[in-house]
């Protein structure tokens, strides 16, 4: 049988081949033309002219095999099979945005926000966009989670004592150590080649960070900072829109509007310190904030799996109850409806995800890198 009759012409199997090296050049025709196709379509999603699509199909089989086994890796380690066909039509167009935005402002280390809902695949886009970063454009990445730069419990204790009892729960604008976060970043910022940045971590199982001597450290210098939150860049609300409550949670726990009003407050302040820092947003638009639920729920019910195959973590960590999901939620509500409908305005890039955090579109404020 000749080897164009028994060839696979599935758009992955195709990536798979150019990924493991073999060139645009010895592929056949009809293999070419799904590439050529494939690469189209992606022009077409990023809102690129296709006129010009030969140049960036032959930059991309050449990027391809540099990240292709990194790539593949990371995704073992994520437990994902390797969306190759994400990674040719997002991940590599979306990591030639951020070195071309980096190029841009002429800075030695870019800091990207990256904004998104919680559930909605930050910290999965952050590490797969490290390793393509990384392997295929010899960037450092550092990458940083505003989760892990929450106030302890004891420190979120004192908080509801003194101004409000929801800030005992983790989560909104208020109950992260800001002074900590900015002072790592402007560290990462400045550091040199010698230089051993240590990483905060936070313990979700014990409510608390984790001692210093057990955050990791980055090495050297990055040249790219990814910094994801649910609220990062965020900015306060008109202090209007803090009439209303938005869901039982405040109209039942947040009478006098004591809760929203602090967290508004600490937004326009420290937080905007923080968020003044980055060079670049970037926003994951989910289509509306029911779809947190529904991510939120599908993370908790991977996480009761992992509990009972015996995964247990260092505080005998449990999944949420359905009830207990949803009340924790609705701390989120007010400021994640906020951002849907302000932040895609501002954002330098805006990418839309589904229900299923499958991409559906991308705005972007300036023109795509050719």
């Amino acid at each position: 049988m000749s080897e164009q009759m028994s060839m696979d012409y599935s758009i992955s199997s195709i990536l798979r081949l150019v990924g493991k090296g073999k060139r645009m050049g010895t592929l056949d025709a009809r293999a070419r033309h799904v590439l050529e196709q494939l690469e189209i379509c992606t022009d077409r999603f990023w809102g690129v002219s296709e006129s010009s699509y030969t140049q960036r199909l032959e930059t991309k089989c050449q990027l391809l095999p540099l990240v292709y086994s990194a790539f593949e890796a990371r995704c073992q380690q994520l437990q994902l099979a390797p969306p190759l066909e994400l990674l040719w039509r997002v991940y590599l167009p979306l990591a030639q945005w951020v070195v071309a935005q980096g190029e841009r402002i002429s800075k030695e280390v870019f800091v990207l926000g990256v904004n998104g809902a919680q559930g909605s695949g930050k910290s999965t886009l952050c590490s797969l966009l490290q390793v393509i970063l990384e392997a295929g454009f010899s960037q450092r990445v550092a990458i940083l989670s505003i989760d892990d730069f929450y106030l302890s419990r004891a420190e979120r204790q004192h908080l509801a004592d003194q101004v409000h009892p929801l800030l005992i729960t983790r989560g909104v604008p208020g109950t992260h150590d800001v002074p900590l976060a900015i002072e790592i970043l402007k560290f990462l910022q400045g550091a040199n080649q010698e230089a051993s940045t240590p990483l905060p971590v936070f313990d979700k199982g014990l409510d608390d960070p984790l001692p210093r001597e057990e955050w990791p450290t980055f090495q050297g210098k990055p040249d790219v900072i990814l910094f994801e939150g649910w609220c990062v860049g965020a900015k306060p609300e008109p202090e209007q829109r803090l009439a209303r409550p938005v869901n039982a949670l405040e109209a039942e726990e947040d009478l006098k509007k004591v809760w929203r009003g602090y967290v508004n407050q600490v937004l326009g302040n420290q937080y905007s310190r923080l968020f003044g820092l980055l060079d670049g947003l970037l926003f994951l638009k989910i289509p509306e904030f029911k779809v947190v639920y529904t991510q939120r729920l599908e993370q908790e019910q991977q996480l009761a799996q992992a509990l009972r195959q015996g995964w247990v973590g260092r505080a005998g960590r449990r999944a949420m109850s359905m009830p207990e999901l949803r009340r924790f939620i609705m701390h989120f509500q007010r400021l994640t409806e906020y951002l849907l409908e302000e932040m895609p305005g501002r954002a330098d890039l805006v990418l839309e995800i589904d229900e299923h955090r499958q991409f559906q579109g991308v705005t972007q404020k300036d023109s795509f890198p050719s």
